[in-house]
């Protein structure tokens, strides 16, 4: 229901929808191949800064690492030891260190995006960003399966699961071949997506009614802007913890697909 002023005031307040997602265009055609808009803008904005950060950190490495070697560090071995070996294993995990890594980084980056001054949106908050990542561990974990066990190896033992009946196969290599190439790159998709739309919307919610209830509403609606800006800051550091739990579970799922893959059984 939209909040409406008192009666003398015609002001009105409008909730956000999804159009929020989906703004004006900077240039070209919003159904056309270089559709460049607002949110396109943010994902090439933290692109570069991210970039930009990683090369000062790194362009002088050191034995003795300064603040953002050390940082840099730290997100590589939180990857590697909390994550990666924690699922794989040692040895197993090393080719695929480098790309969790990315992964992790990149959606943590983007996710912040939705909590940066001016930039106010998650670059994963459409679905296109999230889908490219899922797309690419889905790639990798086939490619893993066929490289360590052979073609035929690999889609016998993903899709024909042993020790089943064999009329069984029926019902069961269908399901299978659903959830080998439809459901986990569908669910590592959604799961992100929905996450930060969910909290963009609700941050915007909380801030766009305290503005309202500040700058437009009657002045005995005034009193309950506290209570939005309040909320819209408690979004805002849940936000936060949001941001990183997102990346970590879609990082920590693609390593479980890569490990099943290479599972013989």
């Amino acid at each position: 229901m939209p909040l409406v002023a008192a009666a003398d005031d015609p002001a009105e307040f409008h909730a956000p929808g999804m159009e929020e997602f989906f703004p004006e265009m900077i240039f070209g055609q919003p159904d056309g191949w270089f559709a460049f808009d607002r949110l396109m803008l943010v994902r090439l904005v933290v692109a570069a800064v991210l970039l930009l950060l990683l090369w000062l950190a790194v362009r002088r490495v050191t034995l003795v690492p300064g603040r953002g070697q050390a940082v840099v560090e730290l997100l590589v071995d939180f990857v590697r030891l909390q994550i990666v070996e924690q699922i794989m294993g040692k040895e197993r995990a090393k080719p695929f260190l480098p790309m969790l890594t990315v992964i992790f980084v990149t959606i943590l980056a983007m996710n912040l995006a939705s909590v940066i001054p001016f930039l106010n949106i998650g670059g994963t908050s459409r679905v296109g960003l999230p889908l490219v990542m899922a797309v690419w561990v889905l790639l990798t974990y086939l490619a893993a399966g066929v490289r360590a066990q052979g073609l035929g190896k690999y889609l016998r033992g993903q899709l024909f699961p042993p020790g089943i009946p064999w009329p069984m196969y029926i019902i069961i290599t269908p399901i299978e071949i659903l959830q080998v190439f439809i459901l986990r790159p569908a669910t590592l998709t959604i799961r992100l997506t929905v996450a930060m739309v969910a909290g963009h919307l609700m941050l915007v919610l909380a801030f766009a009614a305290t503005h309202f209830l500040l700058l437009e509403a009657s002045a005995g609606m005034t009193v309950f802007a506290p209570v939005t800006l309040f909320g819209g800051l408690f979004i805002t550091v849940l936000e936060v913890f949001i941001s990183a739990l997102q990346a970590f579970i879609f990082t920590i799922l693609s390593a479980v697909y890569l490990n099943f893959a290479l599972e013989d059984h």
